[in-house]
C-alpha cells in the first residue's frame, strides 16, 4: 500500500514539474510560488505559523490562485492581500477568472479589463507589449511575476 501512495504522489509531482515546464512564468521578484516553497520559508511569511504553514503544504499542489485562496480560509481578506504579496499562485492568462485576476495584489477593475481584453496569449512577450501601455516598467515586473502563459502541446 505504501509503494502505491509513493507511486502517486511521485506521478502528481511529476505531472505537476510537465505543467509548469509547458507554459512560461514570470519571473519572480518578490514572491514565490506557493507549490514551491518550503516549510520554513512559508511560516517567515506574514500571517503564517509553522503549523498553519504545514497545513497549506498539505493541501498542495494548488491548481489555481484560486485553490491557494481557498486553503487560507482561515485568514482575513486584509491578511491573504499582505500574504500574496509574498506568496502565490501564478494565474494562467487565458483562462483565470476574475476572481482570480483580482487575488493579484493592487490589481483593480481596470487592470481586469485589460488582462482580460488582450486574450489571448501566446507568450509573456504579448503580455508586456500589451499591459505595459498602461503602467510603467517596475509595475510591469511586479505584474508579470503573478502569471503564467501556457505553450501550446
Amino acid at each position: 500500500m505504501k509503494s502505491a501512495i509513493r507511486t502517486m504522489l511521485i506521478g502528481l509531482a511529476f505531472a505537476g514539474v510537465v505543467a509548469v515546464a509547458n507554459a512560461q512564468v514570470g519571473k519572480p521578484v518578490t514572491i514565490v510560488d506557493a507549490n514551491t516553497v518550503t516549510a520554513t520559508e512559508l511560516a517567515k511569511l506574514p500571517h503564517m505559523t509553522p503549523e498553519s504553514a504545514k497545513a497549506v503544504i498539505g493541501k498542495r499542489p494548488f491548481k489555481t490562485a484560486k485553490d491557494l485562496d481557498n486553503a487560507l480560509g482561515s485568514l482575513t481578506k486584509e491578511q491573504k492581500a499582505e500574504l500574496y504579496v509574498k506568496l502565490f499562485v501564478p494565474i494562467d492568462l487565458n483562462t483565470a477568472t476574475d476572481e482570480e485576476i483580482l487575488l493579484i495584489p493592487n490589481v483593480g477593475n481596470r487592470m481586469l479589463r485589460e488582462f482580460k481584453e488582450y486574450r489571448p496569449y501566446e507568450s509573456l512577450a504579448k503580455f508586456h507589449r500589451e499591459i505595459a501601455k498602461y503602467v510603467n516598467e517596475t509595475e510591469l515586473a511586479r505584474l508579470e511575476q503573478y502569471v503564467s502563459v501556457p505553450q501550446p502541446k
